[in-house]
């Protein structure tokens, strides 16, 4: 009975979510996935660094390499983060040195499709997007 109960308030709650109300959870969801290093991670994982093969486990150095311009502290908390959330799994290896790595979970890998849109996206509109910024910023205010 305390299940049955457990899943309806959890029904309702999913049902009240609204990510236009400053409170709402799924606020503080979209926050997170809007960050640029979590949806270049998210891309990474979930086809290797190049863009051809499918989700894989990569190591933390590996990622560092392919994302050029993040910070160790940088990573290393957005990782953790996505982990947090439940996007991201860390597997540890007792090798020596040991070794980590870091994978898509069903979870994230639901995302993931998402963010490979929008990445793929931005790519392919770039030059336009450039060419809206010229002109804008070439007309008088």
């Amino acid at each position: 009975m305390a299940t049955t109960k457990a899943a309806r308030t959890r029904a309702q709650a999913k049902a009240g979510y609204d990510a236009f109300l400053a409170a709402c959870p799924s606020r503080q969801l979209l926050d997170r996935i809007s960050d640029k290093w979590v949806a270049l991670i998210l891309a990474a994982l979930g086809s290797g660094p190049d863009c051809a093969g499918g989700p894989r486990p990569m190591r933390y150095s590996e990622l560092s390499r392919l994302l050029a311009g993040v910070s160790q502290k940088m990573l290393t908390q957005t990782l953790r983060a996505l982990e947090r959330d439940g996007l991201v799994s860390r597997t540890v290896v007792p090798t020596v040195p040991v070794t980590v790595s870091y994978e898509l979970t069903d979870l994230g890998l639901s995302l993931h499709r998402t963010m490979r849109g929008l990445k793929a996206w931005a790519e392919s509109h770039m030059d336009q997007v450039l060419a809206h910024r010229a002109t804008h910023d070439a007309t008088p205010a």
